[in-house]
């Protein structure tokens, strides 16, 4: 039986248990909690004003406003609901690198595990999608503190598949899912800069708010190699290129570097959080930072 404990440390979840992850745009839930609804009610905090319509409840009128204006308006509040996060894991075969002693799939298995039980504290509703080029698991989300076990099996059960088609996996889910949420990507977003963003613009013309975790290994950010090297394509094992790194290191570093500019530049214009992760910072560290400047800026 898969365990939080297999992923989470004790004191790792003393740290998490502090934090609030709370969307910064407007979500659509059920049931009252920490996050604004899109929806109008008499609940919570007051939005604005509307004229009186017949059918509306006269306990509702402003009657202020009335006195004022000589004329009928209506209370509307803004609903506070809760979240539904929607986590995206992917288990394409360059998750696997590992240069350390976690690799980047490992990594992000404990961030889904993670973002899971923080969600699922705050009465939230979590789910869980595991994906390579098409969807292997879609765990919709729900709210109840036993859904935990079973996105917890999802994630013990996800195994490293092959290529990747980030573009089309982001179609294809933002047509999917219908209610507005928060999608996590979990990802090293090993493809086209253009289409991944194409994808992730999908999201957010769907009225989402999109958190990135681009799980990296250190040696993808620094190219350490120094002797002949074999580099093979994970995803497809026949792309092979031997070379002597000292050669090819500035030109790989600086077509990373503008790779990674155009990924942030473009969310941070979308509205999108993009959050590097490097696997040689433990994860609960670097999670607690991101959540504690999240709710800081919210």
């Amino acid at each position: 039986m898969v365990q939080l404990a297999d992923y989470l440390k004790p004191e790792e979840l003393q740290k998490l248990a502090r934090m609030e992850l709370i969307a910064r745009l407007v979500v659509e839930g059920f049931v009252t909690g920490l996050h604004k609804s899109p929806h109008r009610g008499f609940s919570v905090e007051f939005a604005e004003h509307r004229q009186y319509v017949p059918g509306d409840e006269i306990r509702h009128i402003n009657w202020k406003a009335f006195a004022r204006s000589d004329r009928y308006y209506i209370k509307q509040y803004e609903e506070e609901t809760n979240l539904r996060g929607y986590i995206l894991l992917d288990c394409s075969a360059s998750m696997a690198y590992q240069s350390g002693k976690v690799s980047k799939f490992f990594y992000g298995k404990c961030l889904a595990a993670a973002l899971s039980y923080l969600m699922l504290q705050q009465q939230d509703s979590a789910g869980l999608i595991t994906f390579d080029k098409e969807v292997r698991t879609y765990l919709p989300p729900r709210a109840a503190p036993t859904h935990l076990k079973a996105i917890l099996h999802q994630v013990d059960a996800a195994r490293i598949g092959g290529e990747t088609r980030l573009s089309n996996i982001f179609h294809d889910l933002a047509e999917r899912i219908r209610k507005r949420g928060l999608i996590i990507v979990i990802s090293d977003l090993f493809d086209n800069s253009k289409d991944i963003l194409s994808g992730l613009t999908h999201f957010r013309h769907k009225k989402h708010d999109v958190l990135i975790f681009q799980v990296l290994d250190p040696d993808e950010l620094n190219f350490p190699y120094r002797n002949w090297t074999l580099f093979t394509n994970m995803e497809n094992p026949d792309h092979k290129l031997l070379a002597e790194p000292q050669r090819i290191r500035a030109a790989y570093l600086q077509s990373f570097q503008r790779f990674e500019t155009e990924l942030r530049r473009n969310c941070r214009h979308k509205r999108i959080d993009f959050q590097q992760l490097n696997t040689q910072t433990p994860f609960d560290v670097a999670l607690a930072a991101y959540l504690a400047g999240r709710s800081g800026a919210t």
